[in-house]
């Protein structure tokens, strides 16, 4: 798993921000089982206890549940999964508005040139 970690924000919360990327976006499916805190602590490059209360956050959120003796496993509540893509999805698409009427778009610019990009593509 690939890290990209930088220094102008905690790690704690990038850590939290990439393994749930990693859960919506398919790479740990519901119910697959997550290496060991220490074996992602080691990839990361970042001290096991920060990496610890990361998915101790994710645990919380419901993204993540324990086993006492097998480790921790993504949840296969599918709807936890869909709603926190959604909540990124919908932060991601405010940004993006924000900054484009930073540019000077306005809602039906903004649709306009998404489908011509879409179409370049």
């Amino acid at each position: 798993m690939n890290w990209d970690l930088k220094p102008d924000r905690p790690i704690y919360f990038q850590l939290i921000e990439q393994i749930e990327l990693k859960i919506i976006s398919g790479v740990y499916p519901p119910g697959s089982r997550l290496p060991s805190v220490r074996d992602m602590a080691t990839d990361a490059a970042v001290n096991p206890n920060t990496m610890q209360r990361a998915l101790s956050e994710l645990e919380n959120q419901g993204l993540l549940h324990s086993q006492r003796t097998s480790g921790r496993f993504v949840t296969e509540n599918e709807e936890i999964i869909m709603n926190m893509k959604y909540s990124i999805a919908k932060n991601v698409v405010q940004e993006f508005i924000e900054r484009m009427h930073s540019l000077g778009y306005n809602g039906e610019e903004i649709i306009t040139l998404l489908k011509q990009i879409e179409e370049e593509r």
